[in-house]
């Protein structure tokens, strides 16, 4: 213990480097594989650390890997660092520069802290057993992930344990969520494109209107959960996008519906997908359309292992108290560290970032979004607890 709260401490005295690197990346964002400086800041970082850095990692990952004095498990840690397409309208000094682009969901925040850690734990690598094994991750926010990019160049050779953090906004800074089991949904992405027959706004008797058939058609779709999915399993049917028509007195040819689906169980999910096709060719049918359904599977069902998840259980007791350990519900969400869970054991847990006195209080993907930076402490401390108490 006298080991672990030196390595703390010392990750405490790098606090403000670690908030630099974070303001640098929440400046200058990237978004999803489009990633160029960001993952060259990382691996520079990294290898001023003496930590061995291998990059373009399944297209732009980077990973380092850092070997003890003893032997002993190799563990991975995991961070994200892709933005989102979406302007900064927070006024702070770190604001987005890049039009457009910001960091809404706390990545900058997941890959500094990671840095932390590898700084600290370079330090003290004569006192490390076996091997930790850094994975820097570009793309999480678009499908199809650059987890299973990297996972299929490597990443995970070798490893024999896995952990991932989110900071999570809605969470009071200071505290870590744990969730046992199915944490994080899996996602799928659907478009369905409707071909009628465009005219006259005053003839609507010789046409078929696609922009009437697709009001139906959202109506009928929010009618699968309600009426067709068991009111015991979860599941989500989001129609998010709605394109049709470009003048007032034309009826639509065509109209284009884009939505998510999001889902626990493998066989809700098989049956969501299957009704949405069923309930487009009915709907379609009865008003003279035809339609074209495009299904595009996401990520699955993040799930955490029994024995790590207790792992990071007793290492946030550890650190942060029994009453600020929370037991927060399931997330909708979706998260392709699923993929890593697939392929070794491992857990995904969350940090508080939330703080009113800071305005630290809008969502993820929130234009304003920002959080605690003092949750990469708590983040960097948890990833020194998991390394250095193996179980």
């Amino acid at each position: 213990m006298d080991l672990l709260r030196n390595m703390c401490e010392r990750l405490e005295q790098r606090y403000p480097e670690l908030v630099r690197f974070r303001r640098d990346l929440h400046m200058y964002p990237e978004l999803s594989f489009r990633e160029v400086e960001t993952p060259k800041k990382i691996a520079e970082y990294l290898t001023r650390l003496g930590i061995g850095v291998r990059t373009g990692v399944g297209g732009r990952g980077v990973v380092g890997t850092l070997k003890g004095a003893k032997p002993g498990k190799r563990i991975a840690l995991r961070a994200d660092f892709d933005a989102l397409p979406i302007q900064d309208e927070k006024e702070v000094e770190y604001k987005s520069r890049v039009p457009g682009v910001m960091h809404a969901c706390g990545h900058d925040i997941h890959t500094a802290s990671l840095l932390g850690a590898a700084a600290v734990l370079s330090e003290f690598r004569h006192e490390i057993a076996g091997e930790v094994v850094f994975i820097f991750q570009f793309a999480e926010e678009e499908v199809p992930g650059g987890a299973i990019h990297m996972i299929e160049d490597g990443c995970l050779d070798g490893v024999d344990e896995i952990y991932g953090a989110h900071v999570w906004a809605h969470l009071p800074v200071g505290t870590i969520g744990v969730i046992p089991g199915r944490a994080m949904a899996a996602g799928d992405r659907f478009e369905i494109e409707i071909i009628g027959r465009g005219g006259h706004g005053a003839k609507p008797h010789v046409t078929v209107d696609a922009l009437f058939v697709g009001c139906q058609l959202v109506n009928s779709l929010q009618s699968i959960v309600s009426r067709q999915v068991d009111p015991l399993q979860s599941a989500v049917v989001t129609v998010g996008t709605f394109h049709a028509g470009k003048a007032y007195n034309v009826i639509a040819g065509d109209a284009v519906i884009g939505g998510t689906v999001r889902t626990f169980d493998e066989d809700v999910r098989n049956a969501v997908e299957a009704s949405i096709r069923k309930m487009t060719d009915a709907v379609c049918t009865i008003y003279g359309a035809q339609a074209v359904v495009r299904y595009e599977r996401g990520y699955p069902v993040l799930e955490n292992h029994p024995e790590p998840i207790r792992k990071v259980e007793q290492c946030a007791v550890r650190l942060v108290g029994e009453e600020k350990v929370l037991r927060p519900q399931p997330s909708m969400g979706m998260e392709d560290f699923a993929y890593y869970l697939r392929k070794v054991p491992g857990a995904f847990f969350y940090v508080g970032g939330g703080n009113e006195q800071i305005g630290a209080v809008y969502p993820h993907h929130h234009p304003k979004f920002d959080v605690d930076e003092s949750a990469m402490l708590t983040i960097g401390k948890m990833f020194l607890s998991l390394v250095m108490n193996p179980q």
